[in-house]
């Protein structure tokens, strides 16, 4: 074959290597991010690693302790051809909690942080785009970063597909570490996997199996609660112990927001304090409750509100049993209850294994 005809084949017919792409995403432990990618169609492969820092050629020691800048991220090679950057993205989200701002789950710190590192115009748009849905649907800003891409370095060997070499352990890690649980809580049936196209998560997805509700004016909040619940959820009153719907209720269920319906705590942590008001020992979902300094009354105690609807709940205090040895005060009127046999009719479904013997 002559130099002539060599080249028009090479011109005419390009390696398939051409054809490739690249996409990276941060979202919090690369074993977990990996994973998702692993198996996905038109997916050549995907490397655990680090992006987003300063330092070069960072070993995983120096990114956990944080001083490097980088993410623990996950580069994905895929075929443009058998699978959009758009499918990529959304296999992204639905293996992330987009909203938590410390990192994952259990996994936080400012190497969890979640990020989508884009190339291009087009990634940038896509990325943008796709999460400006997620925004407006869930009515509340979110802690993922759209960042331009720099250096990849991958991380070491024994982290490479660490899910399928080291299943159980991996196994145990992702279980213990709640965030399957999260996961499921935000997107629903959704959960862990892609979605071909935005068209379809905009009308599918959930921002969980239950709807957290856009917070209502001052003008329905005053209509739609009682008086107590309107003062206690809005202006930080204390209901009277005792005297208050939930403090002696042993029934089985979970506890929701009285405005947003987010799900709040368990009463399978629910214990007797002698206080008189609602006592727990954690909460159900930690990323609904937030913690604030509360100086009022001449003294500094620690707050507690939803994170959805800013609901004034109580204050934790640090004189509970173990294992946590706190306690979770909260007031009853900021409370919806929810027994066990109707949480699969009300949207909370996936509870019900908390509760089975």
């Amino acid at each position: 074959m002559n130099i002539a005809l060599l080249l028009a084949l090479s011109l005419a017919a390009p390696p398939a290597s051409a054809s490739l792409d690249t996409a990276t995403f941060a979202g919090g432990c690369f074993w977990t991010m990996e994973h998702a990618y692993d198996d996905l169609p038109g997916v050549i492969s995907a490397t655990s690693g680090f992006m987003g820092g300063t330092v070069k050629d960072p070993t995983y020691r120096q990114v956990v302790e944080g001083n490097t800048g980088h993410l623990e991220s996950v580069q994905v090679i895929y075929d443009p051809a058998k699978v959009s950057y758009e499918t990529l993205l959304w296999t992204f989200w639905h293996n992330i909690d987009p909203f938590q701002a410390d990192g994952q789950a259990c996994d936080t710190g400012p190497n969890y942080h979640t990020a989508v590192f884009v190339r291009d115009a087009a990634q940038r748009r896509a990325a943008s785009g796709t999460r400006q849905q997620i925004m407006e649907r869930f009515h509340r800003d979110g802690a993922t970063q759209v960042l331009t891409a720099g250096p990849f370095y991958a991380a070491e060997e024994y982290h490479q597909d660490y899910a399928k070499k080291n299943p159980a352990h991996y196994g145990m890690y992702r279980a213990g570490c709640g965030r399957d649980r999260r996961l499921s809580a935000i997107w629903g049936d959704e959960a862990g996997k892609a979605s071909v196209s935005a068209r379809t998560v905009t009308t599918e997805v959930r921002h969980a199996m239950y709807t957290v509700k856009p917070k209502p004016s001052d003008a329905d909040l005053r209509r739609t609660l009682t008086p107590l619940q309107y003062e206690v959820t809005q202006h930080e009153e204390t209901e009277r112990p005792f005297q208050n719907e939930f403090w002696d209720n042993h029934k089985e269920g979970i506890y929701v927001d009285v405005v947003s319906g987010e799900p709040l705590f368990s009463s399978l942590d629910k214990f007797d304090s002698r206080t008189g008001w609602q006592s727990v020992t954690k909460p159900l979902e930690p990323s609904n409750v937030e913690q604030k300094t509360d100086r009022s009354l001449f003294m500094e105690r620690t707050e507690l509100r939803s994170s959805h609807a800013n609901s004034h709940l109580g204050h934790v205090f640090d004189d509970g049993p173990k294992p946590t040895g706190l306690r979770y005060c909260i007031n009853s009127a900021s409370l919806r209850f929810i027994p066990v046999d109707r949480l699969e009719a009300e949207g909370y479904g996936q509870y019900l294994a908390l509760f089975k013997k």
